[in-house]
């Protein structure tokens, strides 16, 4: 999840908005005492996702579990061109294949 903006000054917290319209939570705190004389990280950072990034990435891991092909749809071409009845409609294949391309370019 990209970052808009990322400036952690030490022993800052600020809440930073990602591209999605969440929020992500970076703090940095200073080590106490007792970490420095122990030799433990000096500083110490935590990062947490707001309601709507922790939901993203449960759709996704959703998303991840759906099959990627539609496997009755599939049957039912094989069982058209077996049978002879397949139609290619060469107009809606034209009209889906520049759409795609539209998309394409929007996202360049």
């Amino acid at each position: 999840m990209p970052i808009n903006n990322i400036s952690g000054l030490p022993g800052s917290s600020q809440a930073q908005r990602a591209t999605d319209g969440s929020q992500v939570q970076v703090s940095r705190t200073e080590p106490t005492r007792q970490q420095d004389e122990t030799g433990r990280p000096s500083t110490v950072d935590t990062v947490s996702l707001t309601d709507t990034a922790a939901r993203l990435q449960g759709l996704e891991t959703t998303l991840a579990q759906l099959p990627v092909v539609d496997s009755q749809r599939v049957e039912t071409i094989q069982r058209a061109i077996e049978e002879g009845t397949f139609e290619v409609n060469a107009e809606r294949i034209a009209t889906k294949m520049l759409g795609f391309e539209g998309a394409l370019d929007q996202v360049r």
